[in-house]
């Protein structure tokens, strides 16, 4: 009683807006739980007597001093730290403004008695991650730093009321993944976004860590306790009838279900769920890697997502004696893909944006580097990259090619002046990837000069879906359509990969449209400049574009002319280039609108180019692109192609090419 009174009197003078949600003893909790266990007898026996709120007392008397589970995020309460970030989002908490998307801040406010149902902007995103509850965990954090109960006690409130205005409502595995309109209504429509597997999963994950963070406050009483565990319970049971079909979700929910049986042992279900969860992902990683290492959705960003979940499971399975759960093969595959996702980054760490893809920071990457040089200490490229170079070893080779997954990388070094092209011509992949086949990016002297759209959101309703679609057209890649309409197949085949020599080349070809066939023959020559040859070869009638993205300039105008193919760049910095395209007679060069965005919901302005040719039925359009390299924004260098053959050829391809003095012929036989 006394505690009760505490509680409440402490709650007024916080001042808390929350509306009052009282949690109730859910005695059903008992008989979801093994009162077997070691260290549960009182509980039971307190349960067979009928005394379900001494037995409850008891069970939380029990959580409070359970030794020996441990999740990676914490591992000494005692130790916690907030950062000024995590501080802001637990502070506004108090009010109800949630921090729920970077990409929309400042964070919107949901009202004194909260509605989980305001979608402020239609953008489907932005009301998913409102029921991940990101704010939860920091608000924890701040109790444990400050010692504060109005932490505590707004936590317990906004859980219970986020349970009572949640219903659970069953809907099919193929509502939840729904992007565009939806005929679902009420509970219904909600339970699409409050119930889909991966914001139950993350819940799943991160309430471990709000359980260690709040266990120790008055807040936390025996009643909340059993609606926590029935909350947790009905979280758990709901993903593994509810997983994901494929793709990176269904990786999430897997670590996520091992998170879940490996913190609440006592659940009778415990043990089926972290099998779960160490089945499919044992499963998984042989389904959604390649064999090069490159993850199926060829996306950089989910790549990398779905290294640190493999690698997430492995800490759980670290620190609480399981690891033997998986395979050496496991690990070493995990070693693989870290290997290609070097191999895809630039020397300042940041990746493509190819797909949908963001902007990594530096900072965020060496934190990686770091974390998996501890899990692999002999890889020398690993160490090199979180070292910054001072430990650890580069590889010989130079270019590295991965022919499964389709992605190609031409360097003439490693260091920050180097050049580096990286291109992405793979098989077909799922819902983060763009029709994009063919696109590259394009370093040099510590600058991406062709970085690819990005993505900018995901998916909802009207304006939000229209903005996406933007940035999926083909026509905003590096690469070559059809009357600027969307690839029909993306399923680029390599036929010629030779990344030693003088000459380095890649030969890769996409059906791209049912009647027009596009083949991209790249050269690097010298390791000093590129030569990109495209052939669009079919029955197709119409204009054929050539699409390329220029940089972002600012203030600093693209030379360029009506008359004349070509665009330069006049940075000061020492990165630039010059463009040139050679095409047939009667070939024309367009601006046209383009965007850059390499984060959510951000977006800047620049120029997108193309060359254009009508085609006739059954003639290829082919044409050459020259592009030079050079450090100053003046003194272009003198370019000029020619075809040697003077039609497309299935097995052959010989071509003239001058770039300032160097002067050659280029050319392959398959």
């Amino acid at each position: 009683m006394m505690k009760r009174i505490y509680i409440l009197i402490v709650a007024i003078l916080a001042g808390s807006a929350a509306a009052a949600q009282v949690p109730e003893l859910k005695p059903e909790v008992f008989d979801l739980l093994d009162l077997d266990r070691p260290g549960l007898e009182q509980v039971k026996a307190l349960r067979s007597e009928g005394k379900d709120a001494e037995a409850a007392a008891a069970l939380l008397d029990y959580y409070k001093n359970r030794k020996g589970i441990r999740t990676p995020e914490i591992r000494d309460v005692k130790k916690v730290k907030i950062n000024k970030e995590q501080q802001q989002w637990a502070d506004d908490a108090l009010n109800h403004t949630f921090f729920a998307h970077k990409g929309y801040q400042p964070s919107y406010n949901y009202g004194e008695d909260i509605n989980w149902r305001y979608w402020p902007v239609e953008d489907n995103e932005l009301r998913w991650q409102l029921h991940r509850h990101k704010w939860f965990a920091p608000m924890g954090r701040a109790y444990r730093v400050s010692g504060d109960e109005k932490y505590a006690i707004e936590w317990t409130k906004q859980y219970i009321d986020w349970i009572r205005k949640n219903p659970y409502v069953k809907i099919s595995k193929a509502e939840y993944e729904i992007t565009n309109d939806s005929q679902l209504k009420d509970d219904a429509e909600n339970s699409r976004f409050a119930w889909r597997p991966l914001e139950v999963s993350h819940r799943l994950q991160d309430q471990p860590v709000q359980f260690q963070l709040f266990i120790d406050s008055p807040a936390f009483t025996a009643e909340f306790l059993t609606e926590f565990l029935v909350n947790y319970h009905r979280h758990a049971e709901h993903i593994i009838s509810n997983y994901s079909k494929q793709g990176n979700h269904l990786l999430f929910e897997a670590q996520r279900m091992l998170y879940a049986g490996t913190f609440f042992p006592e659940f009778k279900k415990a043990e089926t769920w972290r099998q779960s969860g160490v089945e499919v992902l044992n499963r998984e990683i042989n389904v959604q890697v390649y064999d090069d290492g490159g993850q199926y959705e060829l996306c950089p960003h989910y790549h990398l997502a779905a290294i640190n979940i493999f690698i997430k499971a492995l800490e759980v399975a670290d620190v609480n004696g399981f690891r033997n759960a998986f395979p050496q093969s496991y690990i070493d595959t995990i070693e693989k893909m870290i290997e290609f996702y070097t191999n895809i980054s630039f020397p300042d760490y940041t990746n493509p944006c190819f797909s949908d893809a963001k902007l990594v920071t530096k900072k965020e990457m060496l934190n990686n580097y770091k974390d998996w040089s501890k899990l692999f200490p002999d890889n020398g490229l690993i160490r090199h990259m979180a070292t910054e170079g001072a430990e650890g070893a580069l590889p010989e080779y130079l270019s590295k090619g991965y022919l499964t997954s389709g992605f190609f990388v031409f360097r003439n070094s490693w260091d920050s002046d180097a050049i580096q092209m990286i291109v992405k011509a793979g098989p077909p992949a799922f819902w983060h990837n763009q029709p994009d086949n063919g696109t590259f990016e394009l370093w040099y002297n510590g600058k991406n000069l062709f970085q690819d759209s990005g993505s900018y959101v995901y998916a909802g309703k009207g304006e939000v879906m229209e903005e996406r679609n933007w940035f999926r057209r083909s026509s905003v890649h590096n690469t070559l359509t059809l009357g600027n309409k969307n690839f029909e197949t993306t399923d680029s085949k390599t036929l010629l990969w030779q990344p030693e020599g003088e000459v380095q080349i890649l030969v890769t070809e996409n059906q791209s449209y049912k009647n027009l066939k596009h083949r991209r023959s790249i050269f690097f020559v010298d390791g000093s400049y590129f030569v990109i040859v495209d052939e669009a070869v079919g029955d197709a009638k119409g204009s054929v574009n050539l699409h390329y993205q220029m940089p972002r300039s600012g203030k600093t105008p693209i030379e360029n002319t009506a008359e004349e193919m070509y665009f330069a760049t006049t940075f000061k910095e020492g990165s630039n280039f010059k463009l040139e395209c050679f095409g047939p007679e009667g070939m024309t060069k367009k601006k046209e609108e383009g965007w850059q965005s390499p984060a959510y919901k951000k977006k800047y302005k620049r120029m997108n180019v193309s060359y254009n040719v009508r085609k006739e039925a059954g003639e290829p359009v082919r044409y050459i692109t020259v592009i030079a390299l050079k450090e100053d924004g003046g003194n272009n260098p003198k370019l000029s192609a020619k075809f040697l053959n003077k039609t497309f050829e299935e097995s052959r391809l010989k071509l003239q090419v001058k770039c300032g003095k160097d002067k050659r012929t280029l050319e392959y036989n398959l």
